[in-house]
């Protein structure tokens, strides 16, 4: 699906992003949003607890590694995507109906917020928004936090449409780019192979473009506007109209940059779930290293 591309490329795409100030708003008044707290990184997956410390008030935590991950497994990644029914589960019990607005946010410029935008749209919600800036954009608006475990809520009756986003498998990320462009979206230390923290092989899918999805955020974490994110897509071949595959490490921050794509208005991409870690673990792939996409 392509989204109508905002005709103000320096706000935020409406049906993408919402500010902090305009939530603070949208939360005065009823129906308020279902807002979802999504807080994890890589190194730092204990969400839970920062999310004790401070957190919007009304929002219901969802650990990424168990709600919208199922269990890692050497042959589909470290992080592949939950069956359905669990999905539809774990959303029914923060409370997530089938009308609601849902908005997301995390601390760290979407990036793990992305992972629960994406499956929403996957499982065919509308209506679902990143806070632009995160939790930093929220207080910086002046906006109060709550502290402890939160209120309980209803269980939602949010139900599960599957396949609005595409994806592809192994085999098909190995042949894509002789069909279109595939983007490798972490750092590029590690897209070159001189850094890699937690998978088993250093380097790139032979054929993989880069482009770090952190690129998509100023300086505090919010995205740059429409027309500058897709200057830097054009930069790496990806234009309207390009099928184009994404990913990362493991799937999570390969959703950011497809959120960005339907920021910038151009075609929406398909994700590979298994990405990096799935690919790495498979010692009959080859690999690429350097700054080049090699093939």
């Amino acid at each position: 699906m392509t989204r109508d591309l905002d005709p103000s490329t320096g706000s935020p795409d409406p049906s993408v992003l919402v500010t902090a100030r305009d939530l603070i708003a949208e939360v005065a008044q009823y129906p308020i949003p279902v807002i979802l707290d999504v807080r994890w990184q890589l190194g730092d997956p204990d969400g839970r607890r920062h999310y004790f410390g401070g957190h919007i008030p009304g929002a219901q935590f969802v650990d990424l590694s168990t709600a919208l991950a199922a269990a890692p497994g050497t042959n589909l990644g470290r992080h592949p995507l939950p069956a359905p029914e669990d999905f539809e589960d774990a959303m029914r019990r923060v409370g997530v109906n089938d009308a609601d607005s849902v908005v997301i946010y995390d601390d760290v410029g979407g990036t793990s917020a992305a992972r629960a935008w994406w499956l929403l749209r996957w499982a065919g919600k509308e209506d679902v928004r990143l806070l632009d800036g995160g939790l930093k954009a929220w207080i910086a608006a002046g906006g109060d936090l709550a502290v402890g475990p939160g209120n309980p809520v209803e269980r939602g009756d949010f139900s599960f449409d599957l396949d609005h986003m595409r994806t592809v498998t192994l085999e098909e990320a190995a042949d894509w780019p002789d069909r279109g462009v595939l983007l490798d979206v972490r750092a590029a230390e590690r897209y070159a192979g001189r850094s890699e923290p937690v998978d088993k092989r250093a380097g790139h899918i032979p054929g993989a473009r880069n482009l770090p999805t952190t690129d998509f955020l100023d300086d505090r974490g919010r995205f740059l506007p429409a027309d500058e994110i897709r200057a830097l897509f054009a930069e790496a071949g990806v234009t309207h109209g390009a099928d184009t595959v994404v990913y990362c490490g493991s799937g999570i921050h390969a959703t950011h940059a497809l959120a960005a794509m339907e920021i910038a208005g151009l075609q929406a991409g398909r994700l590979f779930p298994g990405s990096w870690s799935q690919w790495s673990s498979d010692r009959t792939r080859p690999i690429a290293v350097g700054e080049e996409p090699g093939r």
